[in-house]
């Protein structure tokens, strides 16, 4: 029966779907709980990132068919790999920087969000839109207005939440899933 090996087969890879999701909420709960080791790594990382983007703007600039195009790529890669070096091996000076960086992200954001808010506000749902950007900016400034303190839960704890958020939207999309895969499982047992 070809409906059944396609819902069997639905039905194992939504499960392994959510189990990968429950591991990805699981570290998501993680990254929450340890907010600073959260932070440091991620800027460990993203330091690792840019000492390569660094070294990848040399060689690009080695490649370079005018001397413009060269000493700018050398200068870009100079500039990569200054901010590589000082993330990956200053971390927590790193994420007291980033810290601030992300504060002033969120309130732009949350300032450019409320006014799109206001510029569809016939629209339905444009509530939500403000929402969004009121919560934002809130967040934005809860950040700078506490900084250097917030450089201890803000980067590890907003890293957590989207882990957290992304692995509880691949339980409920693989749930589902898998319960449409038994209902076309029944109905093609009615049917038969």
């Amino acid at each position: 029966m070809p409906t059944q090996n396609l819902t069997d087969d639905i039905k194992k890879r939504s499960t392994w779907s959510i189990f990968m999701g429950v591991l990805t909420a699981l570290l998501g709960l993680f990254l929450i709980a340890y907010p600073l080791a959260a932070a440091a790594i991620t800027t460990l990382l993203l330091g690792w990132v840019l000492i390569f983007v660094g070294i990848a703007q040399f060689v690009f600039a080695l490649h370079s068919h005018t001397v413009g195009n060269f000493f700018l790529k050398v200068f870009l890669g100079l500039l990569y790999g200054i901010a590589g070096v000082a993330l990956a091996f200053f971390p927590l000076a790193g994420v007291a920087a980033l810290t601030v960086i992300l504060g002033s992200l969120l309130v732009v954001y949350g300032f450019a969000a409320a006014v799109a808010a206001f510029q569809m506000r016939p629209a339905y749902g444009w509530g939500w839109f403000l929402f969004d950007g009121v919560a934002t900016f809130l967040a934005g400034i809860l950040i700078l207005a506490k900084w250097p303190s917030s450089s201890l839960w803000a980067i590890g704890t907003l890293a957590g939440v989207a882990v957290l958020m992304g692995g509880i939207s691949r339980i409920m999309i693989a749930a589902k899933i898998r319960s449409g895969a038994e209902n076309v499982e029944r109905l093609a047992r009615r049917a038969a």
